[in-house]
C-alpha cells in the first residue's frame, strides 16, 4: 500500500514545481537584478535598459504550458529607488485537466521610492482547466506600481469555448501591512455564461495602479466615457480598472491606453512598450 506521503512525493516528481525568486537594488546610478534564484522551468533572460536607468526584464516558462498537478511561484522584491518592468514573451498557457489543479503563486513586493510594473502577456485558460492563481502586492506609501492581469477563456478561433473548468483568481494588496484590497473571483461554466456574469465574453482582466488620485481617475472615464466592457474605480490610493470582451487584444488595447495616461506622472517615464510585445 502506498502511503499519503509517498503520493505526494510521486505528484511532485512528475510535474513541475517551479519557483523563481528576483531582486533588484540600486547599483551604479541604474536598477540592477542583484538576486536570480530559480528551481525548475522559470527562467528570466538578461535585463534591458531600454530606458536608461530602468529595469526590464522578461519572465519565461520554457515548457509553454502548465497542467493541472503544476505550480509556479514567483517572487519579485525591489530594494528602494528602483524602476523595475516585467512582462512575458508570450501568452501564458494552462490545458484541460482530469481533476487536478494548476496552482499559481505571485508575490511581488515594492520598496519606498522604487517603481515596478508588472505587466504579463495574457493567461489562457483552456476548457476543463483547473487553475487557482493569486496575486499578492505589498506595498510602500512612496512607490509606485502598474500591474496588470488579463486571462482568456477557451480558444475561440479554434470553436473551443469554456464550457467546462474553474478558475479562482485573487488579488491581496496591502500597504506598510495595511490592508487595500483584497478580492477573489471565481470563474466557471455558470459564471462564463451568466447574463449577471460574463454574457458569454471570452477575455477578462484587472488593472491595478498605485499610487493614483482624482486625476488619474477622471483620465480614465474619460477613456472610457464612449467604450462598452470597461470600468474603474478609485480604492483610497488604488485605481482598479476593470474590462470583459470578446478577444484579449480588446482588453490589452484599454490596459496600454491606461498605462499611457498615467505612466509619467505616477513614473516619471515617458510611455514606453516592451519591445518583445512586437515579435
Amino acid at each position: 500500500m502506498v502511503s499519503c506521503s509517498e503520493q505526494r512525493a510521486d505528484d511532485e516528481r512528475l510535474h513541475w514545481q517551479a519557483r523563481i525568486a528576483l531582486g533588484f537594488e540600486r547599483r551604479n546610478g541604474r536598477t540592477a537584478l542583484v538576486l536570480r534564484r530559480h528551481q525548475g522551468p522559470l527562467r528570466v533572460q538578461r535585463p534591458f535598459y531600454p530606458e536608461g536607468d530602468c529595469c526590464h526584464v522578461y519572465l519565461l516558462h520554457p515548457p509553454g504550458g502548465v497542467v493541472g498537478g503544476d505550480r509556479l511561484s514567483i517572487d519579485v522584491e525591489t530594494a528602494s529607488d528602483c524602476q523595475v518592468v516585467i512582462t512575458t514573451p508570450g501568452a501564458g498557457k494552462f490545458y484541460r485537466s482530469v481533476g487536478q489543479v494548476a496552482e499559481q503563486d505571485i508575490q511581488l513586493k515594492v520598496a519606498e521610492g522604487a517603481t515596478l510594473e508588472w505587466l504579463p502577456q495574457e493567461t489562457i485558460v483552456y476548457q476543463g482547466a483547473q487553475l487557482n492563481s493569486g496575486i499578492n502586492v505589498e506595498l510602500s506609501d512612496s512607490c509606485a506600481f502598474i500591474g496588470w492581469e488579463i486571462f482568456a477563456l477557451g480558444r475561440p478561433a479554434a470553436g473551443e469555448e469554456f464550457n467546462s473548468g474553474e478558475i479562482n483568481t485573487r488579488w491581496s494588496v496591502r500597504c506598510n501591512n495595511d490592508p487595500v484590497m483584497n478580492e477573489r473571483l471565481m470563474v466557471d461554466a455558470r459564471v462564463w455564461q451568466a447574463k449577471w456574469g460574463l454574457k458569454r465574453q471570452t477575455a477578462f482582466g484587472s488593472l491595478l495602479v498605485w499610487k493614483a488620485g482624482d486625476n488619474s481617475l477622471q483620465a480614465v472615464r474619460d477613456l472610457i466615457s464612449t467604450q462598452s466592457g470597461c470600468a474603474v474605480t478609485l480604492l483610497d490610493d488604488l485605481l482598479v480598472c476593470r474590462a470583459v470582451a470578446s478577444q484579449t487584444s480588446e482588453i490589452r488595447s484599454f490596459f496600454e491606453a491606461v498605462r499611457k495616461l498615467v505612466r509619467q506622472d505616477l513614473i516619471g517615464l515617458e510611455h514606453c512598450t516592451p519591445r518583445i510585445w512586437a515579435t
